[in-house]
Formats: C-alpha cells, sequence, structure tokens
C-alpha cells in the first residue's frame, strides 16, 4: 500500500519513470501506468492531459533530480579536479543502483522524437554547460590534461550512462550484476578516467 504523503500525481511520476526507464517511452501505455498506481487511466489524465504531457513531467523530473544528486556530489568533493570527477562518477553508479529506470530513460535520449529529446536536453543542458566550463578551466590551469572539453564531456558522459544502463553488453564480456560486480566496474571506470584526465 503506498504511503498517503504521497501524493497521486507524484505516484504516477514515479511508475511512469520506472516504466519508461525500462521498457522505453513509446513501449508503455498510460493503462499499464494506471494499473502500476493502482488508479484508474482517467485519474492519470486528470494529472496529465496526455502521454506526451507525462513524458515531458517525467524528463523534467529526472533532470532535476540528477542535477540535484551531482550537485550533492559536487559540495561533498575537494577542490581537486579528479577528486570531482570522481564524485560525480560515484553520484552515477548511486543512481544507478537505486534508480536503474532513471539513467535508463537518460538513454531514451537518443530513441526520443525529435521534439521530447529537445525538450530533455533543454532541461539537461545547464548540466552539460557546467561540465564544459569546469574541463575547460581545468585544462587552462593545468590540472587536467588538455584535450577538447565537450569532447571530454561526451566521451565520460557515455561511458558513465551507457556502463550505468547497459547490463546485457557488460554480461557479454562476463561481468556478472552483484554488488561485487558494480563496486569492481565502477573501480575500473575512476581508475580510467582519472589515467584519462591526468595531466
Amino acid at each position: 500500500m503506498p504511503s498517503p504523503a504521497i501524493s497521486t500525481r507524484d505516484r504516477v511520476l514515479g511508475a511512469a519513470l520506472d516504466r519508461f526507464g525500462t521498457r522505453g517511452v513509446e513501449a508503455v501505455s498510460l493503462d499499464e501506468i494506471a494499473a502500476d498506481v493502482g488508479v484508474r487511466k482517467q485519474t492519470v489524465l486528470y494529472w496529465f492531459a496526455s502521454k506526451d504531457e507525462l513524458v515531458d513531467a517525467v524528463l523534467e523530473a529526472t533532470a532535476r533530480e540528477i542535477a540535484v544528486v551531482i550537485e550533492a556530489a559536487l559540495k561533498a568533493a575537494p577542490d581537486e579536479p579528479l577528486e570531482r570527477v570522481d564524485a560525480v562518477v560515484r553520484a552515477a553508479f548511486g543512481l544507478a543502483v537505486r534508480r536503474p529506470a532513471l539513467l535508463g530513460l537518460v538513454r531514451e535520449l537518443s530513441r526520443l522524437p525529435a521534439p521530447r529529446a529537445e525538450r530533455l536536453r533543454a532541461h539537461v543542458d545547464p548540466l552539460i554547460r557546467r561540465a564544459v566550463g569546469f574541463l575547460r578551466a581545468e585544462m587552462a590551469a593545468g590540472r587536467l590534461r588538455q584535450g577538447d572539453p565537450r569532447l571530454v564531456a561526451a566521451i565520460a558522459y557515455g561511458t558513465v550512462t551507457g556502463i550505468a544502463t547497459e547490463p546485457e553488453a557488460l554480461r557479454s564480456v562476463g561481468w556478472t550484476p552483484s554488488t561485487i560486480g558494480l563496486r569492481r566496474l565502477r573501480a575500473e571506470l575512476r581508475t580510467f578516467l582519472r589515467a584519462a584526465l591526468a595531466p
């Protein structure tokens, strides 16, 4: 039984995020989301006038949650560039463990129709601009290896989200989805990124 403190709207958003992030936006119907929440489809439509409106709300909530997690990780990290990169990787893996559908929804970005993808990008762009600005400044200061900060940010993003959201690809190389497996994977990725970015 869901907690009464969680509104029906938030329960619909949570169920939609889980479904969209695991099965893809196009594969999920409003009827399935309503069934997950234990309400009728009309109740979902009361809060969100259409599936498009629900998708937009989920995308906005996803970008906001990712931003909060990354911001908290950065605030707690020391003022050393490799440590800050490491903090973001740990935060991304924490999200992948706690809410795998969240990063799965980010993966959907390349699969969404252009208007939806653009709306998600509008929410994610401030994070990307901040990451590129950070890399550019640290490279200019000689604290990170020189390179194109936009490409470095794209490679790091692709690596973290790909590893966190593509377990089948990892299983094909013998990785097992367990707590120990996740720790080893995170350690390898942190080592890889540190080696790639060290001046």
